[in-house]
């Protein structure tokens, strides 16, 4: 039976804004024309969000960031939070100041969640890491971190699969009983629960033809009740779709994990391509999730940013026989949040045009490493 497919993450996505120590700009990091000189972090703000406030290039954030050693986790931004934009040595830095943190003035500005601004006096504040802002909005991404897989054929078949019902019904919901079958293993590791996924849609790479994987979608969860042979009794506990024969059993661990990543370039060049996007039929816009073909054995972790290049049109030439290709154009940006060995999932942070099936992703604007 396959082990620890599912490692269920927290929807709390936390934002990670430096690495281990102060960093200084870099020269070709530009500010924004109008970028503010403090900024008031704000319920319902992402990294993202802030970031475009002082740079052109918010996934440079890092660049400018200065880690406070007088802070507990410096590298998390919670609500409440006062980012300044300074100068050391004539190289400006990003500093943040507690909401209540010590040694900051007797009364300090905060900006509330209506927006309005109130002065408070000193004191110490305990924050649930899960309450820092998070990278990209997370309500946008949760569905693909908790609840999708991308698995191989073999595993696929090694699965164990529901067969039946206890009346015989041909869709089975929350409160019923089903039957599956794990001919391979015979429940050799039987467990308390199990998540329910539906295979489906097959990723290939559209150049070499590769099969990257095969999507796995969670539609619910079952508790196990007994066992005889290869054959297992589940009470569904769980459903956002319909339970069906056929759909597999992965092994599914509740509980949070905390998922904490660097927006950073790629250190390798990346050449990559929109292979899937979901609900939508011609094109993707901002918070919109793709599939690319690309993942970690290319060198992509999560927090990786692209940018989604258009390909130019190929139209005819009016003095001359023949068609001329126009030149690639920027669309928009994306940011890896969940990167399996031949795929990733990205979530679309900027568009200035439709994005559309098998546009490219590639290294940021003078981020492309060597050769």
């Amino acid at each position: 039976m396959m082990k620890s497919l599912l490692r269920a993450v927290s929807a709390g996505l936390l934002v990670t804004v430096a690495g281990l120590g102060a960093l200084q700009a870099s020269a070709d990091v530009t500010l924004k024309n109008g970028h503010p000189q403090v900024y008031y972090v704000k319920q319902g703000d992402t990294l993202w969000d802030i970031s475009s406030q002082f740079l052109d290039s918010p996934w440079q954030w890092p660049e400018l960031w200065h880690v406070n050693e007088e802070i507990d986790n410096p590298h998390l931004i919670y609500p409440g939070d006062v980012i300044k934009l300074v100068y050391v040595d004539g190289r400006p830095q990003l500093q943040v100041e507690r909401g209540g943190a010590a040694g900051a003035p007797k009364e300090t500005v905060k900006m509330m969640a209506d927006g309005s601004l109130v002065k408070l006096s000193p004191e110490v504040r305990v924050l649930p890491l899960d309450a820092a802002i998070p990278t990209i909005p997370v309500s946008s991404i949760q569905t693909f971190l908790r609840d999708a897989l991308v698995v191989t054929k073999d595993e696929v078949a090694r699965a164990p699969y529901v067969i039946a019902g206890a009346d015989r019904r041909v869709v089975y919901a929350q409160g019923d009983t089903v039957y599956a079958l794990d001919p391979v293993n015979k429940w050799a590791e039987l467990i308390q629960s199990y998540g329910v996924f539906r295979v489906g849609h097959r990723y290939v790479d559209p150049e070499t033809k590769e099969i990257l994987g095969i999507e796995a979608l969670k539609i619910g969860m079952v508790r196990t009740t007994d066992r005889d042979g290869e054959m297992g009794t589940f009470r569904v506990v769980e459903t956002q779709e319909d339970i069906r024969p056929e759909d597999r059993l992965f092994t599914s661990r509740e509980g949070r994990m905390q998922s904490i990543f660097y927006p950073a370039a790629p250190d390798t060049v990346i050449q990559a391509r929109i292979i899937r996007f979901f609900d939508r039929l011609h094109s993707v816009a901002r918070n919109d999730v793709v599939v690319l073909n690309k993942g970690s054995r290319d060198g992509l972790r999560d927090g990786h940013v692209l940018e989604v290049m258009q390909d130019g049109e190929v139209i005819k030439d009016p003095l001359r026989k023949g068609t001329v290709k126009l030149p690639s154009v920027k669309a928009g940006t994306l940011v890896l949040f969940r990167v399996f060995e031949k795929v990733s999932y990205g979530l679309i942070v900027q568009a200035t045009l439709p994005i559309r099936m098998n546009d490219l992703a590639t290294n940021p604007t003078g981020s492309m490493p060597e050769m």
